[in-house]
């Protein structure tokens, strides 16, 4: 099992390593044992962290209300739970 997400019941958590001031919001792959995001939102006033929360429910296919940042909010490494998703975290590794 990889070591960037946890499953809880209807709860995934994973653990990030996010890269704000990219060209464009992506999946760029593991980090070390987190998922590595690119986004294309700068880190000021938690442009970013909003950045993010959106970008990680697009891709789980969730509203913005399933997805809550645990950790993190003023690092790059950070801990996100999405809640009521069907998407398999590992998926998302064979999408970039």
């Amino acid at each position: 099992m990889a070591e960037w997400y946890r499953r809880r019941d209807e709860v995934v958590s994973l653990t990030l390593h996010v890269q704000p001031g990219a060209k464009r919001s992506e999946i760029a792959g593991l980090h070390g044992d987190a998922l590595k995001i690119r986004l294309a939102a700068p880190p000021i006033e938690g442009r970013a962290n909003e950045a993010l929360l959106k970008f990680i429910a697009g891709i789980f296919a969730v509203p913005l209300r399933n997805v809550e940042l645990h950790q993190g909010s003023q690092s790059r490494h950070k801990v996100v739970s999405v809640s009521g998703s069907s998407i398999d975290p590992e998926s998302l590794i064979s999408r970039q």
